[in-house]
C-alpha cells in the first residue's frame, strides 16, 4: 500500500514536472518599448494564430513595456524576457556586453535585426496655434518641446540626434549643430522617462506646444485619446530610425524555447506583419507595403545614423554617455 502511494505522488510529481516544462515551452515574453505596446498587441494575436496553423501548438506571449533603455536594464538585471523588441542598437549592444543575448545579434535576422523603421515627427494642437513647421521653430522663444530624456529611451536619443543631424544636413557645422541643439533644449521644460510618458505630459498634463516623438506615436494618440485633439507635422529632414529585435540566448537556454523565440522575430518579416506594422505607423521593411501606405508614412527626406554619427555606439559615447555631449548642453531643471 505504501509503495503504491510513493509510486501515485512520483508520477504526480513527474505530470506536475512535465505540465511546468510544457508551460515554459509554451509561453514567452516580448520586452518591448512603450510606444510598441499597441502594435505588439495586434502582432501577437496574428502570430499566435500563424504558430497554431503552422505547428499545431498554442502559445501565450506576454508583453513588458517601459524606457527602451530601461528595459534592457531590466532584462539584463534578470528579467526572464524570451525577447527584446527594441528602438535603439545601443539597447541591445548593451545585453550583448554581458552575454545575454548573442554578440552577433544584428546578422541573426534580415535589416541589421530591425524588421521595421520609424522616424521622428512633430505632434502639436489641433491647429497648430504655434505655426510649427520644422526643426528651427522649436527653438523659438516661448515655444515649450517635450521630449524623452536622451539617456532613459531610444526615442529620446532619436530627438536629440535628428535635431543635430537637421543642421549637418542643411550645411551646418557641428559647432552650429551644438548652439542648434543646445537653443532646443532651453526650451524643454520637463524631459520624459519614456514616449508613452512624453504622450501623457503633453497630452493628460496638457504641458508643451510640440512633442517630438515616434511617426508610430501619431497612430497611438489617434486611437486612444481619439482623432482630433493632435496633428502630425513632417519636418523637412527626420532621421531613420531602426527597431532592432534579438533573442534573449540567456532565457531561451533556461526555458527552453529558443525555436519559439526565432518563429515570433522572424514572423516580422511576413507580408502580415508588415501590414500590421503600417497600420501602426512603423515603416515596414517592405516596399510594396510602405507604397500602399504612403498617404500615411508620407516620403520625407531621411538621414541614417551612420551617415553623421558613425554609429549608435558612437553616438552613445561622444552625446549620451556621462559626462558627453548632452550633458553639456542641457542643464536639468
Amino acid at each position: 500500500m505504501k509503495f503504491k502511494r510513493k509510486l501515485t505522488l512520483v508520477i504526480a510529481g513527474l505530470a506536475l514536472t512535465a505540465s511546468q516544462l510544457v508551460a515554459a515551452q509554451t509561453t514567452m515574453l516580448n520586452a518591448s518599448y512603450d510606444v510598441a505596446r499597441e502594435f505588439y498587441k495586434d502582432y501577437n494575436t496574428a502570430f499566435i494564430a500563424h504558430y497554431k496553423k503552422t505547428t499545431g501548438k498554442d502559445v501565450k506571449i506576454d508583453q513588458a513595456h517601459g524606457g527602451s533603455s530601461a528595459q534592457a536594464r531590466a532584462v539584463n538585471d534578470g528579467l526572464d524576457a524570451d525577447v527584446v523588441t527594441m528602438n535603439t542598437t545601443t539597447d541591445i549592444d548593451f545585453l550583448a556586453s554581458t552575454h545575454v543575448v548573442a554578440k552577433d545579434w544584428a546578422t541573426r535576422f534580415p535589416n541589421n535585426a530591425a524588421p521595421t523603421t520609424s522616424t521622428m515627427l512633430f505632434l502639436v494642437r489641433n491647429g497648430n496655434p504655434k505655426n510649427i513647421k520644422d526643426w528651427d521653430d522649436l527653438t523659438k522663444p516661448g515655444i515649450k518641446v517635450i521630449v524623452v530624456n536622451p539617456k532613459t529611451g531610444g526615442n529620446g536619443r532619436m530627438a536629440y540626434l535628428a535635431a543635430w543631424g537637421y543642421v549637418l544636413k542643411t550645411g551646418g557645422t557641428p559647432a552650429q549643430a551644438a548652439a542648434f541643439v543646445g537653443k532646443l533644449y532651453k526650451n524643454v521644460p520637463v524631459l520624459a522617462k519614456g514616449g508613452r510618458d512624453a504622450t501623457t505630459i503633453f497630452l493628460q498634463r496638457n504641458i508643451g506646444d510640440v512633442l517630438v516623438t515616434f511617426e508610430s506615436e501619431v497612430v497611438s494618440v489617434n486611437r486612444e485619446f481619439g482623432a482630433g485633439k493632435v496633428q502630425a507635422v513632417h519636418p523637412s529632414v527626420s532621421i531613420v530610425a531602426e527597431n532592432p529585435v534579438a533573442v534573449v540566448e540567456r532565457t531561451v537556454a533556461k526555458k527552453g524555447t529558443g525555436e519559439l523565440a526565432n518563429a515570433y522575430l522572424s514572423y516580422l518579416y511576413s507580408d502580415e506583419a508588415q501590414e500590421i506594422a503600417a497600420q501602426h505607423g512603423l515603416r515596414p521593411r517592405s516596399a510594396a507595403v510602405l507604397k500602399k501606405h504612403a498617404d500615411t508614412l508620407k516620403p520625407i527626406q531621411l538621414f541614417t545614423v551612420n551617415e553623421f554619427f558613425g554609429s549608435l555606439a558612437e553616438a552613445q559615447k561622444v552625446h549620451f554617455n556621462d559626462g558627453g555631449q548632452f550633458d553639456k548642453l542641457y542643464t536639468l531643471k
